[in-house]
């Protein structure tokens, strides 16, 4: 639980960081003649729970994540747009989301529009800036099915004075374009997976199926629809299908029961999404339901027929001036850092024009947006119907629409600034997820230490590190997905996987080699988690430039010889990725191999190039052969590293549409065939990072969490370490015993707790 919250908006005054360069007078005078007389900001007021709250003097920034009356216009717009009453309404609502501006119009509304008013963002003119009296409307971006026609088309919508609609206005903005996207299927809808387990549970067949394995209760059942994926010419996009997997429950009376501890094998289920009709089913072979497993439910103390442990104390996190964050709307100021948070209903959290203030030389760039754009769970068992467990849980479902409030369960500790997600619903209303991201400061240990040997003298600081995160439950696994600013200038990005696994059912006796036996007559395959990170990056560049390269470093050991007499010697050879076919990079723990993105036109006080460096943390490749089906929809897996020339409509590795895909191969692998130089280019890095999860006994009935990611971390953009000036925390030198005492415990011995 947190310790406080806060749902105001805190912010502060423009003008008020003493680091951002000031609005020049004559700039100044330009601005508030084009711009409708903005108010002084009125006086800042301190919140009841510390967090400096004030008014902001804009309304939306560029990239703002839509609100709900602008989705609400967006639906509206199209929906009236319709050719035919049959076309509006078979129109269902897959996304609606921010169409992201061009970068100089961002840098414009960071320059002269939204404080802290950085001008420094936009190059110098002769004759001083030109101003326009307002940034251009912002637009939505739809992803609509017709459900009577099985075609998905992507429709732009202008939104202007969108604030009308909540006042009985009328305004419904402005089709832009409209497009049909042959030859797809989009991402499926909570909706659509409701109709189609009352479908399944209501097709005689399957009753029958599930009479023969004792069940007749059709509440105790669970039918998980799973995206068909792409394995023959069945499969193409010219029906929306689903495959769904079964599971039972044994009490109908208790909802917090673990339903996936009983898995329905045996039975094969392909049913029509658009007309939501079963198109076959097959029951092929009589797989007994696993017995009822003592321990398979993971609830609190006696329901689930267990004891909790009595000797956890209290832990509390307690700040009693506030939070050292700052927060405007969605533009946030942490310990130099500054960046803006966003959210879309496919990637879920996205952090844009990450900066960070370095004293004299002002606001520095690092990246321009960083998200997780896919990820691919393949499972290794080739029985059925484990060999088609592939899913992309964001092309395919949506890591944003399936987030979570975190009012029901939250892992932040603290002071907390929650943000809130508004999404369209498949009927094209609007739904809000409340507290969906959280921000927050963690303590993170040690940032840095060193004891003088001959004086005795010590000096230690804490690290502190800023968290923005979510998280999100797709079908029975939950991720949580963060990323973490450090006050040494590295940036973490951090996957916690946990929930519950997904498990088939043997015959007595049986074993399999390609999982683990959990419970009697229940084991859980093996299988894969693959994520991808997308990150533009701008490193010490203003929008607009391309200013960028990237180098692969090795460690390379010296030949025995003049060069290395004793044997000892090795050293860094770097490499310039000089095209995107070149930049097709894997990792290599052996050579400590990482990547550094440099600025090729500035440089530090020793006279070389700044740059972030990209550090691996635990990886894999996949284990799956790459003839197999789902690395057609996944050839992005193949490597570890790909960078590309920034392209504003490559966004998604996969595709945007993987869902029954038969194009091999499309994305990442398709776009680099361009082969786009990268000496000097504006960069992006697309690191695919993933787990082989070997399941455990210890993972059952709910898997503890497990972490994977990678570190970005400045790698001589600055000139000395940006941790020095860290001032120490009240017990950094506390060697105080708290007076614990030991206790004794059997046999004489001393514990000491």
């Amino acid at each position: 639980m947190a310790t406080a919250q806060e749902k105001a908006t805190p912010c502060f005054a423009a003008g008020e960081d003493s680091n951002a360069a000031p609005v020049p007078s004559s700039v100044a005078a330009a601005f508030i003649s084009a711009v409708d007389s903005i108010p002084d900001p009125p006086p800042k007021t301190v919140s009841a729970k510390g967090i400096t709250v004030m008014a902001r003097a804009q309304t939306c920034h560029p990239l703002d994540p839509l609100s709900a009356a602008e989705i609400s216009v967006a639906v509206s717009t199209v929906r009236a747009a319709g050719a035919t009453p049959e076309v509006r309404d078979g129109m269902r609502f897959i996304e609606a989301d921010l169409l992201e501006p061009e970068k100089q119009v961002v840098a414009l509304a960071d320059a002269y529009f939204f404080p802290p008013f950085q001008s420094s963002l936009l190059a110098r003119t002769k004759g001083g800036p030109v101003i326009p009296a307002k940034l251009p409307p912002r637009k939505a971006r739809l992803v609509v099915y017709n459900k009577r026609s099985n075609e998905t088309s992507i429709w732009i919508v202008e939104l202007t004075e969108v604030h009308a609609t909540t006042r009985g206005g009328h305004h419904r903005g402005k089709v832009i374009s409209s497009t049909v996207v042959p030859d797809v299927q989009p991402a499926m809808d909570a909706v659509e997976y409701a109709e189609c387990e009352a479908v399944v549970k209501d097709f005689p067949p399957f009753r029958e199926a599930m009479k023969k394995r004792g069940i007749e209760d059709m509440d105790l059942v669970m039918v998980d629809p799973w995206c068909a994926g792409y394995y023959s010419d069945a499969d193409a996009p010219s029906r929306r299908l689903a495959k769904p997997l079964i599971f039972c429950r044994t009490e109908s009376d208790c909802p917090m029961e673990n339903g996936y501890a009983r898995p329905v094998d045996g039975i094969r289920v392909l049913v029509d999404m658009q007309n939501m009709v079963v198109l076959e089913f097959e029951d092929r072979k009589l797989v007994p339901l696993p017995p009822a497993d003592p321990l398979r439910n993971y609830t609190s103390g006696e329901t689930r027929g267990g004891v909790d442990r009595s000797d956890v104390k209290p832990l509390q996190i307690i700040q009693p001036e506030g939070p050292s964050f700052r927060v405007n709307g969605h533009f946030i100021q942490w310990q130099k850092w500054n960046f803006r948070i966003g959210f879309t209903p496919k990637e879920g959290l996205v952090i844009h024009s990450i900066a960070y203030i370095d004293g004299s030389r002002g606001r520095r760039p690092v990246a321009h947006r960083l998200s997780f754009v896919e990820m691919v769970v393949p499972y290794g068992d080739p029985n059925d119907p484990h060999y088609r467990k592939n899913a992309f849980d964001a092309g395919e479902d949506g890591l944003g629409k399936n987030a979570h409030s975190l009012k029901k369960g939250c892992d932040c500790l603290g002071y907390i600034k929650y943000f809130d997600a508004h999404f369209t619903n498949f009927y094209g209303g609007v739904e809000t997820i409340e507290n969906c991201v959280c921000l927050h400061e963690e303590d993170h240990g040690i940032l840095w230490k060193h004891q003088d040997w001959r004086t005795g003298l010590a000096e230690v600081r804490r690290s502190r590190r800023l968290t923005v995160s979510f998280i999100c439950t797709v079908a029975n696994y939950e991720y949580g997905f963060y990323w973490h600013f450090y006050q040494d200038g590295k940036i973490e990005a951090e996957v916690k996987l946990t929930g519950v696994l997904s498990l088939g059912a043997l015959q007595p006796g049986e074993t399999r080699k390609y999982g683990t036996t959990i419970a009697p007559g229940l084991y859980a395959p093996v299988h894969q988690h693959f994520f991808v990170a997308r990150m533009d990056m701008a490193v010490d560049c203003k929008p607009g430039e391309a200013f960028n390269q990237v180098v692969e470093v090795n460690v390379k050991v010296e030949e025995p010889g003049e060069n290395n007499v004793h044997n000892n010697a090795f050293y860094a050879e770097e490499k310039l990725l000089k095209s995107e076919l070149e930049a097709m990079r894997d990792i290599d723990p052996l050579s400590a191999r990482h990547w550094i993105v440099r600025n090729t036109r500035t440089v530090n006080r020793t006279g070389h190039l700044t740059g972030y460096k990209l550090v691996p943390g635990s990886n894999c490749l996949p284990l799956a052969g790459s003839d197999a089906k789902f690395m057609r929809r996944a050839a992005f897996l193949k490597h570890n590293l790909w960078v590309t020339a920034y392209a504003r409509n490559e966004m998604h590795p996969g595709g945007e549409f993987p869902n029954q895909n038969p194009r091999v191969g499309e994305g990442l692998a398709t776009w680099v065939k361009q082969n786009r130089p990268l000496e000097e280019a504006d960069i992006v890095l697309w690191y695919v990072f993933g787990v082989t999860h070997i399941p455990r006994l210890e993972d059952w009935p709910v898997m503890p969490v497990d972490h994977i990611g990678f570190m970005l971390m400045p790698h001589g953009f600055f000139n000395s370490s940006p941790a020095v000036d860290v001032p120490p925390s009240p017990g950094d030198l506390d060697d105080k015993d708290h007076g614990v005492p030991a206790k004794p415990v059997q046999n004489g011995l001393i514990a000491k707790l």
